[in-house]
């Protein structure tokens, strides 16, 4: 991967459109990138990994705010870069998710995150030439050209200002973490998981099978009637199996002979029950006769009383025909009397007249009711128009009052719309200018506290500079003293090194086994601590001098600009303005606070009065039309009514009139057919009584109240033919039981000893039916045991292949998650890790060493960490000091030896995970700040390894404000602040 062209807009510090063109600044292979604090370095390598992933590295991506503040509204933020993968060259843009002011009005609108891929050469595999435009698609394809996700990324090509660092100094549990993002080995977590998860469901299968033997165990004891045992086995299930069987064929004979003792008992019994049945019935039929002959006189009257109540029947029934005639002919009598009322309260007093003279008059009536027809109808039309003519004169009398109620609004509408439209132009201009004066009073604002501030700078900037001097000084002497005590140590070097002598061992210089004059340490000889804090003493005052020199300027600066936005105006002016201001922008905001209400009021005076001008017109219609329609139903009312009154005479009104005439006719008609009933029903009650005196003489009886006195109703009949026949069957019944020949010599007064018999046979049955019940619950229980006990023995036979097949599978997920026989106690992922670990410290190694002039080396170490921190074992990275041949922590190197450490195993990680991941060829390389932590000696050696980086046409862009390396490194890319927003200067 090559980086062509980046442009940045509204970027983070930049404000405008700015420019790298990495072809011009890597054509050496190395160039510098540098500026003030807080000048945006950093923000040009965040813009490459926005632009290809669409996210930035570290805590920066948490913060999510990458517009530049300083920017103009219009001016869209963008980063475009141009780079070459595989050969294939692209150029990716993209914007973020920001807010923007509104183009009209006040406030914010929010513009989305947009990605553009374009390919300016063809494209891989032959695939389509047209833009890629959609976020994820973009961030996959530049995923899949560079074999490496953004956290990869940042770790192999970006190597962010602290975070290579990080990777030396954490511990085991995120050096984990790290490596499993970077190297993707979440999978072999995943092979964890999947043991853990089958243990855990062949355990719970097993404790499911184990479960339902102990629950057959207990089902087989408890219907077996025994106690459970701690060991059940299959001995333990037959012993219980073959009790049952016992149990069954002892309750089988006592069964047979209970059976024997009831048969025969049942025998003896059935013979006392016959005699005394025979007794019984003899006894009852002895009582029967006597009582029959008791009741023989009675039993002849109920035979009279049913006969004559036979013959007296046809005479009832002729009776109640007459009195049903003779209520028939009082209710037409009382009709005909109704009807005759009816006729003289309608008027017509001569209701004597025969029935032929009532229908005459009653036609006639009729007649002269229908000739009035035509006439209702036209008093019912009469009364129609009179109500609607009241309806016109309440609608007339209604429109009238409301014209005059709006025209008495409309009156005054026309000055009160111009005096709201007039003061909502004036709110409208308030807005306009409202904007402006809020800006100036903020501005004045600003510059006030300026003023007030500079004395206070001015102070700031006298303290900056003689803390800077004093930093220059204490540095300086740290220097001398440092390279006064390297001289001494170096002079003493030999004597150092002949103390470290033993006799017989080899010495390290010329492996001479033989010493004969070792040399003698001076007076004046410096130890190797000395001389490790005397450089870190230097290592402390060079740092105080820079950061000296960085809080001078900045005092100056921040001196400088604050001065130049006062331009030499005094406090008392920019107060007095900012009086004024402030009094115009509450006058101002006031009245465009009421812009909207003064809008919605003239839109509402407007409204009303067109709605107004509708109503009055809507009513002036109507009132038109209901004054033309009163006047012509007028006119028809006043000649209809001149027929009318003619044609009603006494009456109210014509249907009046109609509705008597049809109602005497029709009262005319009932008292003729009343009448005429009268007649009808005298006729027949008259038949009737001749016809009832003429059956009782038939049916025997003198008179018809004698005839009536021997009626009896159906249910006594029936009850007497009842008893009758009941008398005459128990005498029947009586004499047949005293004739059966089984009863012969059978007395009345014999006895026989049932109870004797009953209470024996009960104690027979009972003892047979325990008997019974015995056997059936012995075979059931049988029964039982051998099914449970078939179920145990299957419960048995799964549970055993299932108990070894989750012995096995347990064994193997210990040893894969460190456990068990796995001597190393690493798990799985540990152990893939640690393996990526010890690779990658095998790449930082060589580098380390040429930085370190052969002094240090990484060790990878396996053991096991005493704080056995989850997901870390087996991480451990030490560094191997060949000076004193110690393996130490890396947390006990200085702050040079860390910088040139941790770059070491940052360039070798890279290395590994280019390698692991199969991505593109990393042609280009970022290393941001830390190079104010080396000695001149150390930035030599270091600058040296980056030179060997650049071999092969790899491009190698160091970020840094360390003065030093603006010598070293000829082309130079330096990022200047101002208020307006960070520029670029390319050369510097």
């Amino acid at each position: 991967m090559r980086l062509h062209r980046l442009e940045v807009c509204a970027f983070g510090p930049y404000a405008t459109r700015q420019t790298v063109d990495f072809d011009a600044l890597g054509a050496d292979g190395l160039f510098l990138l540098h500026g003030d604090t807080g000048a945006g370095k950093t923000t040009l390598l965040d813009a490459v990994a926005f632009a290809l992933f669409g996210t930035v590295p570290g805590a920066r991506a948490d913060a999510k705010r990458l517009r530049c503040d300083l920017a103009e509204a219009d001016l869209p933020t963008e980063v475009v870069l141009d780079l070459t993968v595989q050969g294939h060259r692209l150029r990716v843009a993209r914007s973020p998710e920001y807010e923007r002011p509104k183009r009209r009005g006040s406030g914010y609108t929010r513009q989305p995150a947009k990605a553009s891929l374009t390919w300016l050469t063809p494209p891989p595999d032959g695939g389509r030439t047209e833009a890629v435009t959609r976020s994820d698609e973009v961030a996959r394809v530049v995923e899949r050209l560079l074999g490496m996700n953004a956290q990869q990324f940042f770790q192999v090509v970006l190597l962010p200002q602290g975070d290579f660092a990080k990777f030396l100094r954490s511990d085991t549990k995120e050096r984990a973490e790290l490596l499993e993002r970077l190297f993707g080995t979440e999978r072999f977590a995943a092979v964890e998981d999947w043991f853990r998860e089958s243990r855990r469901k062949r355990h719970a299968e097993l404790d499911r099978r184990r479960a339902r033997v102990r629950e057959w165990v207990a089902r087989l004891a408890q219907a077996a009637g025994a106690e459970v045992p701690e060991q059940a086995d299959r001995a333990w299930a037959a012993g219980l199996s073959a009790r049952a069987r016992a149990e069954v064929k002892t309750a089988r004979a006592e069964e047979i002979a209970a059976r024997a003792a009831w048969e025969e008992a049942r025998e003896r019994l059935h013979g006392h029950r016959t005699s005394a049945e025979r007794i019984r019935r003899v006894r009852a039929a002895h009582e029967r006769l006597g009582e029959l002959k008791c009741t023989a006189p009675e039993r002849s009257g109920w035979v009279s009383e049913a006969e004559a109540a036979r013959r007296a029947a046809t005479v009832a029934e002729r009776a109640t025909e007459v009195s049903s005639g003779e209520a028939h002919h009082d209710q037409v009598v009382g009709q005909e009397s109704v009807a005759a009322a009816m006729c003289r309260e309608l008027g017509f007093a001569d209701v004597g007249l025969d029935v032929e003279e009532l229908r005459e008059r009653a036609g006639e009536l009729r007649e002269e009711a229908g000739g009035l027809t035509s006439l209702v109808e036209l008093a019912q039309r009469q009364q129609a128009d009179r109500r609607r003519i009241e309806i016109l004169d309440e609608a007339v009398a209604y429109d009238e009052e409301r014209i005059a109620v709006v025209q008495s609004k409309l009156d005054g509408l026309p000055e009160q719309v111009s005096e709201l439209t007039r003061q909502r132009e004036l709110a409208v201009d308030a807005v306009a200018r409202l904007g402006g004066i809020r800006a100036r009073e903020d501005e004045l604002t600003a510059l006030l506290d300026d003023v007030e501030s500079l004395p206070e700078l001015d102070g700031a900037v006298a303290a900056a500079r003689e803390a800077e001097i004093a930093a220059v000084a204490a540095h300086n002497e740290a220097r001398s003293a440092l390279l006064d005590i390297r001289e001494r140590r170096l002079a003493g070097m030999a004597a150092e090194l002949a103390g470290e002598l033993a006799d017989g061992a080899a010495c390290p210089v010329c492996g001479s086994e033989s010493h004969p004059a070792p040399a003698i340490p001076t007076a004046d000889a410096v130890s190797e601590e000395a001389e490790r804090s005397a450089a870190e003493h230097e290592v402390t005052a060079n740092r105080r001098r820079e950061k000296a020199r960085v809080a001078r300027f900045e005092a100056e600066h921040r001196r400088d600009a604050t001065a130049q936005r006062v331009a030499g105006r005094s406090s008392a002016e920019l107060t007095a303005e900012l009086a004024d201001v402030r009094a115009e922008r509450v006058k101002l905001a006031d009245r465009a606070a009421r812009s909207e209400a003064l809008a919605a009021a003239v839109r509402a005076a407007k409204e009303e009065e067109q709605r107004l001008h509708s109503e009055r017109a809507a009513h002036e219609r109507s009132l038109s039309e209901s004054r033309a329609e009163r006047a012509v139903l007028i006119e028809a009312v006043e000649e209809r009514a001149r027929a009318l009154d003619d044609a009603r005479g006494e009456f109210p009104d014509v249907p009046a009139r109609k509705d008597h005439l049809l109602a005497l006719g029709a009262a005319l008609e009932r008292l003729a057919d009343a009448r005429m009933a009268v007649v009808v029903a005298r006729r027949q009650r008259d038949e009737r009584r001749r016809s009832v005196s003429e059956a009782a003489i038939r049916a025997g009886f003198a008179t018809v109240d004698d005839a009536l006195a021997a009626v009896r109703p159906p249910e006594r009949i029936a009850e007497l033919d009842a008893l009758i026949r009941e008398a005459a069957d128990a005498e029947a019944a009586a004499a047949g039981v005293l004739a059966e020949p089984e009863l012969a010599g059978v007395s009345p007064d014999d006895e026989v000893d049932l109870t004797s018999a009953e209470e024996a046979e009960r104690e027979a049955r009972a003892r047979a039916e325990t008997a019974v019940a015995a056997v059936r619950s012995c075979e059931r229980t049988a029964a039982d045991v051998a099914a449970l006990v078939s179920e145990f023995e299957t419960a048995l036979d799964d549970l055993a292949p299932a108990e070894e097949e989750f012995a096995e599978l347990d064994a193997l997920t210990n040893v894969l998650g460190g456990q068990g026989q796995n001597a190393r106690r690493m798990s799985l992922r540990s152990y893939v890790l640690a393996a990526r670990l010890e690779e990658v410290a095998v790449a930082a190694t060589s580098r380390l060493r040429s930085m370190s002039q052969g002094r240090y080396s990484f060790v990878h170490s396996d053991q096991e960490s005493k704080l056995r921190v989850k997901g870390g074992h087996g991480l451990g990275l030490d560094v191997l000091d060949d000076y004193s041949g110690v393996i130490r922590s890396s947390k006990t190197l200085s702050g040079g030896e860390s910088f040139i450490a941790s770059l070491a195993l940052a360039l070798g990680l890279a290395d590994v995970v280019a390698a692991e991941t199969g991505g593109a060829l990393l042609d280009t390389l970022f290393v941001d700040e830390g190079f104010g932590t080396l000695d001149g000696e150390t930035l030599d050696v270091v600058m040296g390894v980056l030179d060997e980086l650049r071999a092969g046409g790899r491009v190698v862009g160091l970020v840094s404000h360390v003065e030093e390396l603006r010598q070293r490194i000829p082309t130079r890319l330096r990022v200047r602040k101002s208020r307006t927003g960070s520029v670029l200067v390319v050369g510097g």
